[in-house]
């Protein structure tokens, strides 16, 4: 009798842990530099069980070769971040699906947040974010990110999207598109259900604002939003961005 409990409930356990499980998708180019101290904070949820997978766009680095022993699947995609994350959730076997990008750190305790965030009713959501840099605007730049998605309920890659599988799979996925698939991706997920926000912060890295200029890339981003508000089409954007 005791064997049978025994057998029982360690089989609700391994079903609870499973509807828990986390797929991390982390979509790379030429990432040698970030990787491997991104899949190393990683490490401890890997070993309670959750999901890594890297999926790399074609780097002439090292990156996915750095990323094989520190990760569950590392696996090639045609270039592009909305097609490297479907292809990496086409693979994914946890329930929850979380998008981490090569150069963010999730805080401590990250994973454990949003199982809290799932098991509490939310179908999807986001971090706070901070940039790596010290520069005093980065604080007025992420503080604003932060005001901006709070009242928005739009999240960008850079603060950890997270989803249930099923909601993911029900809106399609991200879109087909070289630019803003994160926007297009909560605006489809907003028509669900409103994103959990969680306050504590993911860091990312700075560099970009750093390599650009800080105001000419603030006035980049700001011009991209609005017009892809305004309906310009994403091909068009990217170009731009670039």
């Amino acid at each position: 009798m005791e064997r049978d409990s025994f057998i029982c409930d360690s089989w609700v356990n391994f079903e609870a842990a499973l509807k828990n499980r986390l797929s991390i998708i982390i979509p790379a180019l030429n990432e040698g530099e970030e990787i491997v101290r991104t899949l190393k904070r990683l490490a401890s949820d890997r070993s309670a069980g959750h999901e890594v997978i890297v999926v790399d766009g074609g780097s002439d680095d090292k990156t996915a070769l750095l990323a094989v022993d520190s990760a569950d699947h590392v696996v090639s995609s045609e270039r592009g971040r909305a097609r490297q994350m479907n292809r990496g959730a086409a693979l994914a076997a946890g329930e929850i699906l979380l998008f981490l990008h090569a150069d963010t750190q999730l805080p401590e305790g990250g994973v454990a947040l949003i199982q809290d965030a799932v098991a509490s009713g939310s179908v999807w959501g986001r971090f706070d974010v901070r940039l790596s840099g010290q520069h005093p605007l980065f604080r007025v730049i992420e503080k604003m990110m932060n005001w901006r998605s709070s009242l928005t309920g739009i999240a960008t890659g850079d603060q950890a999207i997270f989803v249930r599988r099923e909601l993911f799979e029900a809106v399609g996925g991200f879109a087909d598109q070289p630019l803003m698939e994160d926007i297009e991706l909560s605006k489809q997920l907003k028509k669900v259900a409103t994103p959990h926000l969680i306050r504590q912060a993911v860091v990312t890295s700075s560099r970009r604002w750093e390599q650009r200029g800080i105001f000419t890339t603030m006035l980049l981003m700001w011009r991209l939003r609005f017009l892809y508000w305004r309906g310009v089409d994403a091909e068009s954007l990217a170009k731009m961005y670039r």
